[in-house]
């Protein structure tokens, strides 16, 4: 197989450095591209910013790499799973911008679009248009950098704010089939932020389950066209994993 296929993980992200802005898909722990993170974290860059719904979760996803010091700037719309997210952030060693998820998610499209920019009613009055939240502390707990005010405008009677499009050096992204060209099936809600930051990014890296040919897909069931996609590695089935675990106890008749 040639085209784009890239033989390994690791050379796939070689180019990745110091400072690299990076857009990551996937939803908690669905979707992610783990073999591609790894692979970061046995390579050297640091100092990365990153766009992503969230950062994983401790040890797992963009916990590894948050673990292990390799990221200065978080974008994302949840964090509250990872308890080395938050003792970074609070200890002043990570910024992080908070942003509504479906500005997110509409950024990041913008960014592959070309659209620079885009009014939402998302945000307005509160701290995300007016400015304000903690994007870095300082080691004493005050606030070392505060979000800026926005730009608003009112539009046929309603106030919306001004968010800027997200792109980024490179994106890593995660489905369950790919061809050599670049071309994706994402697998039911891995489809989540994976074609929106897979567009973002200048050079956009995709681990797939399943490697196949062109013409193996049906063009019907292509979510992302390869023209998005600049390399392809193919990582073998994913790990699939219970992000939080919630049981009930067995009712009497169960236990019988």
């Amino acid at each position: 197989m040639t085209g784009k296929v890239v033989a390994t993980a690791a050379e796939a992200v070689a180019d990745i450095g110091d400072g690299a802005k990076l857009a990551v898909g996937g939803f908690g722990l669905v979707g992610i591209p783990d073999t591609l993170i790894a692979a970061i974290a046995e390579g050297s860059a640091t100092g990365l910013e990153v766009f992503s719904n969230n950062c994983g979760v401790d040890g797992h996803g963009l916990g590894v790499l948050l673990a292990a010091g390799r990221i200065a700037r978080v974008t994302a719309s949840y964090v509250g799973e990872n308890k080395e997210f938050a003792r970074q952030y609070l200890a002043g060693e990570l910024e992080v911008e908070l942003t509504p998820q479906g500005t997110l998610a509409e950024r990041l499209r913008a960014g592959g679009v070309g659209v620079p920019a885009f009014y939402t009613p998302a945000g307005v009055g509160t701290p995300i248009a007016d400015g304000g939240l903690p994007w870095r502390y300082n080691t004493d707990g005050s606030v070392a950098v505060a979000s800026p005010p926005k730009e608003t405008r009112e539009i046929d009677g309603r106030e919306y704010v001004l968010e800027k499009a997200i792109t980024a050096d490179f994106a890593l992204v995660h489905a369950e089939v790919g061809d050599t060209e670049g071309n994706l099936v994402f697998n039911k809600t891995a489809m989540n932020f994976n074609p929106l930051a897979a567009m973002a990014g200048r050079i956009t890296i995709a681990e797939v389950e399943r490697l196949v040919e062109p013409g193996e897909i049906d063009p019907a069931r292509v979510h992302l066209p390869g023209v998005f996609v600049q390399r392809v590695v193919h990582s073998g089935p994913q790990e699939k994993r219970i992000e939080k675990r919630t049981v009930r106890p067995a009712s009497e008749e169960a236990r019988r």
